[in-house]
């Protein structure tokens, strides 16, 4: 199993960047995907999921106006497009996969794969 993110970056304040996420070696639309993050010294916290088929999505509050969680599931990549960045956003920005994905599950414990992450770097 893979799970391999891509993206990252350093921009100012105000830009944006998409992540991408290419998955393989799992069934990736029966899986539910997110976007996790780990700022500098701080805990992984979620930032978005979707369904298997994209259909169902959450966000972290406050994020859903900024972020737009995406998947193609021909292509077993899942997306983040992030806009407006700020440097609170400043974190590794990990995707996950979840089993039993008609769900867009919050919570870490749910996901069972996890990629390496890709960095995020917003400076004002």
């Amino acid at each position: 199993v893979r799970l391999v993110e891509s993206g990252g970056g350093s921009v100012q304040a105000g830009e944006s960047l998409k992540l991408s996420c290419v998955a393989s070696g799992f069934t990736f639309d029966a899986y539910a995907m997110a976007w996790f993050r780990q700022g500098p010294g701080l805990e992984r916290e979620f930032v978005a999921s979707a369904s298997w088929y994209g259909d169902q999505t959450n966000y972290q509050d406050g994020l859903a106006g900024r972020f737009t969680i995406s998947r193609d599931n021909a292509r077993n990549t899942l997306y983040l497009q992030m806009n407006s960045l700020k440097p609170d956003d400043t974190a590794e920005y990990i995707c996950a996969a979840a089993p039993g994905g008609n769900y867009p599950y919050t919570t870490d414990d749910r996901y069972r794969y996890w990629g390496q992450g890709t960095q995020v770097t917003v400076s004002s």
